[in-house]
């Protein structure tokens, strides 16, 4: 049986504001121990505010939010975030499916 070569794809799920701030470290250190692996950031819950309210030009790129959250906050997501087509946790379940490793962080 041949391994599997393909990039190691890495979804950390971050709810609260506290969790916002472990996935950020995570990824941080993710990209430095293998910069090839693919992670991204869902927030939803209190870390949706907080990652409007405290921008990450290095992640935020990487970091997906929940529309639900937005809509409940009256918040729009400035570029480069990028909103789900759906809410977060559809959207994590949907990437678990398509082989992405979730990790709540």
């Amino acid at each position: 049986m041949k391994p599997d070569t393909s990039p190691l794809r890495i979804v950390l799920h971050a709810p609260t504001a506290a969790a916002l701030i472990r996935a950020r470290n995570n990824a941080n250190h993710i990209a430095a121990d293998d910069p090839v692996v693919d992670v991204r950031i869902v927030v939803n819950g209190d870390a949706v505010a907080a990652v409007l309210d405290a921008p990450d030009p290095s992640l935020d790129t990487r970091t997906l939010v929940c529309p639900n959250t937005l809509g409940r906050l009256g918040r729009g997501a400035p570029s480069p975030l990028v909103v789900l087509p759906q809410g977060a946790a559809l959207s994590l379940a949907l990437m678990q499916r398509e082989g992405w490793c979730y990790v709540r962080a």
